[in-house]
């Protein structure tokens, strides 16, 4: 399906969807038993690492209770008796992972575009999506489907300035993506040092930052310093020892400080 047609599906479409098949089984919904096998992952799933402590106490639950929801797919293009995951990616696993031959869908139609929406929003409302996984999410639906930064953010809830300030988190150097993928750095830190041209110093102050447990603000002021000239540090803790700025030249004061010397 076009990018345009895919447009045409948001809004209070879209809503319909996230609300019903994300939220509960909506009354009236026929669900249907398919192989587990038959079902291919979501080919738009922005998530990529999966926790083994988190697929290990989903895998207890359903072990112990079942699939309380039913995995939501679409039709697979091209090929006959198989599925995409639209949403459940970390239930489809569990299940794989217990040995499940059958596993319960509600099969939905849906276009590209509606689906990496979905797929966004499921890991949104549960947190699981990290803040550059996040940011390349908005970035396909920008790039590759055409969605303004408005039509964005009103599709996965949230407001145009996040998905903007997500998206140039893009831009910071490898070395503070990898900071900020591993979870030593958040997205306020990361967010901080885009005002950081060098990447070097970027990184620099991203590692301290890490290893010394800086807040958002701290960092904020050693950016701060850094671009006023100040001398950041190069290692100890910086609280309550902040670094000062360059004193500012004065030739009057050179003069006396000479005199007395």
């Amino acid at each position: 399906m076009t990018a345009n047609k895919g447009k045409a599906r948001l809004g209070r479409g879209l809503s319909a969807l996230i609300e019903e098949h994300l939220d509960s089984t909506p009354d009236g919904t026929t669900t249907r038993p398919v192989p587990v096998r038959s079902i291919v992952p979501n080919p738009f799933q922005p998530r990529r690492e999966f926790k083994p402590e988190e697929l290990a106490d989903l895998e207890k639950s359903i072990a112990e209770n079942g699939l309380l929801q039913p995995l939501v797919v679409r039709p697979a293009r091209g090929a006959q008796n198989k599925f995409e995951l639209v949403a459940g990616e970390r239930r489809l696993r569990s299940v794989s992972r217990l040995g499940w031959s059958d596993v319960s869908v509600i099969v939905r139609d849906v276009d590209d575009t509606t689906l990496l929406v979905l797929a966004l929003v499921e890991n949104i409302q549960r947190q699981n999506l990290s803040p550059l996984e996040e940011a390349q999410g908005y970035k396909t639906l920008s790039e590759d489907f055409g969605l303004s930064q408005e039509e964005i953010a009103t599709a996965v809830g949230r407001s145009r300035p996040t998905v903007a300030n997500m998206l140039r988190l893009l831009g910071l150097p490898a070395s503070v993506k990898r900071l900020l993928a591993e979870g030593s750095l958040s997205a306020g830190h990361a967010r901080a040092l885009l005002g950081v041209e060098d990447p070097v110093r970027a990184g620099d102050l991203g590692r301290r930052a890490a290893k010394e447990g800086w807040s958002v603000r701290e960092m904020e002021t050693q950016v701060r310093l850094l671009e006023r000239g100040g001398d950041t540090g190069t290692g100890g803790s910086s609280r309550g020892k902040r670094a000062r700025p360059a004193p500012v030249s004065d030739p009057v004061r050179h003069s006396l400080e000479e005199a007395l010397r």
